[in-house]
């Protein structure tokens, strides 16, 4: 490699490196996030006309420690109020300790009370390094990266937040206390951008069957985090503002560099463009080479000739020739018999022939 190309490959790391990436998922110990989810069934036909349920979830996922090999250990608990039209009422208050891996985002010890899933991952939190289009797994659901520059609307704190958008759709044979029906739902997810933690969610399911019918909703939100949440603007999909993340504890506050700060990423990709154009057409402006020889050559061999005297008849077996004699039949004087001409005497009387 000669002084020229070394300067060319030392110039577009030093200019890739100034790109700023986004970091992918890294769990802290310490970090927590309180939710609020409300869920409806109505809309109901058949069977389920006129009958409504709801439901309101208070919640806390908190991660108290990781282990080297990316382990997460954490602690959920909620609390929720439910009813429906008929007049029946339930409380709970479930809490309990669990594990996941930072890697894969599966579960690996217990759950935060999830049932019903195989080898599930975890719902509340994904790779914030995954591009647009990229595909993951939310419990057992596919989720399709749809923006990374959402600004979601965040009820609980009166503000808009930059956000990574996800919807996954899909469908399932439901078969428990509400009966069998074809369920199909979709689910859209919106997580935190600098975290990869879940900001909100909304999942919408019709379910149908041949007597009966209902649409069954779940709208989650947080309601305060222990890490900061980004803001945006109403109505934009903002540029999400980039931190360099540290072995330290999270800052409480992140600063804000206005709208000029934020496109620096932008420039910055463009002049890697530029550069790396200018690259090639530099090289393709140099010193020509043709194309390396093979590695090895095998030397021109001339194809033996033709058998001589080639014969292309089929070959058949001779036939051989069998003649069959017919001898002359006449009648016997004396009984009337039929007797070869040859006979000397009848076989059947024993009279001479003549």
């Amino acid at each position: 490699m000669n002084k020229k190309s070394i300067i060319i490959i030392i110039s577009l790391l030093a200019v890739i490196s100034m790109v700023p990436l986004s970091a992918a998922f890294t769990p802290h110990s310490g970090d927590t996030f309180s939710y609020q989810e409300d869920t409806d069934l109505g809309s109901g036909t058949g069977d389920y006309a006129g009958y409504t349920e709801h439901a309101i979830y208070s919640g806390t996922e908190a991660v108290t420690g990781i282990s080297s090999d990316g382990t997460v250990s954490a602690h959920y608990s909620y609390s929720y109020s439910w009813r429906n039209s008929s007049g029946s009422t339930e409380t709970g208050n479930p809490s309990g300790d669990f594990t996941f891996s930072s890697k894969n985002f599966l579960y690996i010890s217990g759950t935060d009370d999830q049932t019903g899933y195989v080898n599930p991952t975890v719902w509340f939190a994904a790779d914030n390094s995954i591009p647009v289009e990229g595909t993951f797994t939310l419990l057992d659901t596919q989720m399709t990266i749809i923006s990374r520059n959402y600004s979601y609307y965040l009820s609980s704190q009166n503000k808009y937040v930059s956000t990574i958008f996800a919807q996954g759709s899909s469908n399932y044979q439901r078969n428990d206390i509400y009966g069998q029906f074809n369920a199909a739902y979709t689910w859209k997810v919106y997580f935190d951008f600098s975290t990869g933690y879940i900001v909100g969610y909304t999942y919408e399911e019709h379910d149908t069957s041949p007597s009966a019918g209902f649409k069954y909703t779940e709208n989650l939100y947080v309601t305060s985090t222990s890490y900061p949440l980004t803001t945006a603007a109403a109505g934009q999909t903002p540029s999400p503002t980039i931190i360099f993340v540290s072995p330290s504890p999270r800052p409480s506050t992140i600063p804000q560099f206005g709208p000029i700060f934020n496109l620096l990423p932008v420039f910055a990709l463009v002049l890697v463009i530029v550069i790396v154009v200018a690259v090639l057409y530099a090289v393709s402006q140099g010193s020509k080479k043709t194309l390396p020889r093979h590695s090895y050559e095998r030397p021109y061999q001339q194809p033996p000739p033709p058998p001589e005297n080639i014969d292309l008849t089929p070959k058949q077996p001779q036939v051989q020739q069998i003649v069959i004699r017919e001898v002359v039949k006449v009648k016997c004087r004396y009984c009337g018999a039929l007797i070869d001409s040859t006979a000397q005497t009848c076989p059947l009387c024993g009279a001479p022939r003549t």
